[in-house]
């Protein structure tokens, strides 16, 4: 896996943490160090992203964070597009 942007990684997070999930599962699942994973998840539990689950251990993805992850995998299916449609014109 090469590196990834701090937007594929919330992503990957918000993906895993979908329906509640342990903090062991999401840094296996997103490929994160503990340390890394407390970062990534002060941030997105500031910006109301994900919440923690009081008496369960876990963290879930909120109505927000399924926005936020909704709307980077459709930037990312228009990105190929975008990007053979530059090559093209420079090309032509």
């Amino acid at each position: 896996m090469g590196n990834r942007s701090s937007t594929e990684i919330i992503a990957n997070i918000l993906d895993v943490a979908n329906g509640g999930e342990t903090k062991t599962k999401i840094m296996y699942f997103a490929f994160l160090s503990h340390s890394q994973l407390k970062q990534y998840l002060s941030i997105l539990i500031a910006n109301n992203l994900i919440e923690y689950l009081d008496g369960t251990n876990k963290s879930k993805t909120t109505e927000k964070g399924l926005n936020y992850l909704k709307m980077h995998n459709e930037i990312r299916k228009l990105l190929p597009q975008l990007l053979q449609a530059k090559m093209a014109n420079e090309f032509s």
